[in-house]
């Protein structure tokens, strides 16, 4: 991946579909703006090339898609995100906040049989983060969440599903820069604190 120059930061909350991300996105946009920082934010997949709206449908399972061929669109998406969204922002300098991102596609692609190292060429050439924040949370308890939400299961929201990208999500720190674990388990206040502390690095 390419480690940009621009004067804005870009940040990243991945972890398990039940882990908590919107609620530490939240936190983390309101945080960034009470420092006085300009803050853009954003999720994958997005809504606004035709690629996202035919991943957001397979997830759905509305159609069937082959796994290879969902990390196509998920590449091809994530080229319009950045080159749209994300560069242009990061040039303005402002803070992009991005719910999921390439190494969501890394780990969820990985526990569907993929080899990682195509998945990794497939986004070699998109930016890599300032900061990406894993939370790192049970499968069971994100499952839990899930059922509360009363809402019928997307494609990646089973439980055996959810365990095999939880231990890929686990090989990332080890694999690429500036990624942090943090422990999802404990109270939300406390997650946010540390991805707080770990934020206050770049600013």
């Amino acid at each position: 991946m390419i480690k940009h120059n621009y004067p804005g930061k870009f940040i990243v909350i991945e972890g398990l579909d039940g882990s908590g991300k919107s609620t530490q996105v939240e936190f983390l946009v309101n945080f960034l703006k009470g420092k006085g920082k300009k803050v853009i934010l954003t999720k994958e997949p997005t809504i606004d090339s035709y690629a996202g709206r035919e991943i957001r449908r397979a997830l759905k399972e509305e159609i069937k898609i082959e796994p290879l061929e969902l990390q196509k669109f998920f590449a091809q998406d994530r080229k319009k995100h950045l080159e749209n969204k994300v560069t242009p922002a990061l040039k303005e300098g402002k803070f992009v906040v991005s719910s999921r991102y390439i190494f969501s596609s890394f780990a969820y692609g990985a526990s569907e049989g993929l080899d990682i190292n195509k998945l990794i060429l497939m986004n070699e050439n998109f930016l890599l983060p300032d900061i990406t924040v894993i939370i790192d949370t049970l499968p069971e308890n994100c499952v839990g969440r899930i059922e509360e939400r009363g809402e019928p299961k997307k494609y990646f929201e089973k439980l055996e599903k959810l365990k095999k990208v939880n231990e890929f999500y686990k090989k990332m720190p080890g694999m690429f820069e500036n990624i942090y674990m943090v422990d999802g388990e404990r109270p939300i206040t406390e997650v946010s604190e540390e991805i707080k502390n770990i934020v206050n690095k770049i600013i």
